[in-house]
């Protein structure tokens, strides 16, 4: 399947896949729009390979370009994050239940010690 036949929820998570990727959103998110060779310099890999990245992160639209004069500038986009949080939901809700049945089993363990 291309690149353009993926959905766009197919794109994002194949994009967070990557722990790469993860952390250059990580830095977008707490260190603001970042020029490209400042994201680069924290991971030791040919430019080219991580300029593959940044094209992942761009077709997933986790991050959008500017150009600022010879720098080009990225974004963190946060409307795909939130879509894959709402995905997320039912799965934490699952989670929580399991756990909150986990606490009731352990507490009605702590009532039968002498």
């Amino acid at each position: 399947m291309s690149t353009i036949e993926r959905s766009t929820e197919e794109r994002v998570f194949a994009a967070l896949a990557s722990p790469v990727r993860r952390e250059v959103l990580r830095m977008l998110r707490d260190e603001g729009p970042q020029p490209v060779a400042e994201l680069a310099s924290h991971f030791a890999m040919a430019r080219p390979s991580f300029s593959e990245h940044l094209r992942v992160l761009r077709e997933a639209g986790l991050v959008s370009e500017t150009r600022a004069g010879r720098q080009r500038l990225y974004r963190l986009e946060g409307a795909p994050l939130y879509e894959v949080q709402e995905w997320l939901n039912p799965f934490e809700r699952f989670w929580r239940e399991r756990l909150g049945g986990l606490r009731d089993v352990l507490d009605s363990m702590d009532d039968d010690e002498p």
